[in-house]
């Protein structure tokens, strides 16, 4: 399901933006769409699958078990942490592969910073999901983080409106979320041929985001299941 469900998903909007009239020089409502899946999919999917498999490992006893030997809470989750990026780096491999050479999909930049950033941004999924975790009690908890922290990244990352025509304390909010930095980052690649310093910035941003949280989540990390 990682891997297959990202690319079905874009192929999918690929056939319903197919037949859509578009101004001649416009750019194609899918190139929009597909540049936001790309880049943005992976992270809601990782968020997801994490915080329910850490919870999971939880209420069967592994965790407890595991963290009786003198194996450090951050070494754990930093194990976990890179299975579950190997398998978002093969997810956001198969999604390129499939928007880029099969379905048309095209950026100034080159596909391989799309990749990169795909791959952070399922990274910063993982350590958020991590830190989620630590904090639910139940598999059903851990689905309902994910309104509180993935999809008010997902409004405000400028998706639907753009981040500087939102109201000053909605633009400061989005500042703090770093979703928005890895949209920008992706937009940044979709119009320039080269790198610039703002998607450097973002995906400097992105990473220690995710380096945060991976930290947080190794430092609420209970030893015991209550």
């Amino acid at each position: 399901m990682i891997l297959v469900v990202p690319s079905a998903v874009i192929t999918l909007m690929y056939f319903m933006f197919d037949d859509v009239p578009k101004f001649p020089g416009a750019i194609s409502p899918f190139q929009t769409t597909c540049l936001i899946l790309l880049g943005l999919f992976p992270l809601f999917v990782m968020f997801l699958i994490t915080s329910i498999t850490m919870q999971r490992e939880r209420s069967s006893g592994t965790l407890e078990r595991i963290l009786t030997t003198p194996l450090r809470r951050l070494d754990l989750l930093a194990a976990y942490g890179t299975a579950f990026s190997v398998a978002a780096a093969a997810q956001a491999i198969l999604a390129c592969i499939v928007a880029f050479w099969l379905l048309g999909f095209d950026t100034k930049g080159s596909p391989v910073w799309v990749f990169v950033i795909a791959v952070i941004n399922a990274v910063l999924g993982v350590g958020l999901g991590l830190l989620a975790s630590a904090f639910a009690r139940t598999e059903f908890q851990a689905v309902q983080f994910m309104p509180v922290v993935i999809v008010p990244q997902l409004l405000l990352a400028g998706i639907i409106v753009p981040r500087n025509q939102m109201p000053t304390w909605l633009e400061w909010i989005s500042n703090a979320m770093p979703a928005s930095y890895a949209l920008e980052a992706l937009q940044q690649v979709n119009t320039h041929t080269d790198l610039t310093t703002i998607a450097v910035r973002d995906i400097i941003v992105v990473l220690a985001f995710a380096t945060a949280a991976m930290a947080l989540a190794a430092a609420t990390l209970r030893r015991r299941t209550p």
